[in-house]
């Protein structure tokens, strides 16, 4: 599987901007979605994901209520809206896709995209 991620630039705080993250390759054995982020001088942290299927979505408590996550019509492409943006919401964002939820609650999916840099600014 082939996660390619884009969407990412430079915004002003309260702004918003949207990430997509497209698959490819055996994409059946992929049954959620995600987004991580990792802020500069920091760890990764999950940011939010969704089951492809059943759309069931989740997100850290920092992102809640400011992020969306979302998937196309073809459920092989995952959305990140993401609005009122701060200044700390500033990483490279990657996208990730795993078989089931303890990838993501690990940290380890089985799947990376590249990372896509977000900076807002103050």
């Amino acid at each position: 599987v082939q996660l390619q991620a884009s969407g990412g630039g430079l915004v002003q705080a309260g702004g918003s901007l949207t990430l997509s993250c497209a698959t490819a390759g055996r994409i059946g054995s992929v049954y959620l979605m995600g987004w991580f982020r990792q802020p500069p001088g920091k760890e990764r942290e999950w940011v939010s994901y969704i089951y492809i299927s059943s759309g069931i979505t989740d997100y850290s408590d920092s992102v809640k209520g400011r992020f969306t996550v979302s998937r196309g019509n073809a459920k092989n492409t995952v959305y990140l809206q993401m609005n009122s943006l701060k200044p700390e919401d500033t990483a490279v964002y990657y996208c990730a896709a795993d078989r089931n939820v303890y990838g993501f609650l690990s940290k380890s999916p089985d799947y990376w995209g590249q990372g896509t840099q977000i900076t807002v600014s103050s």
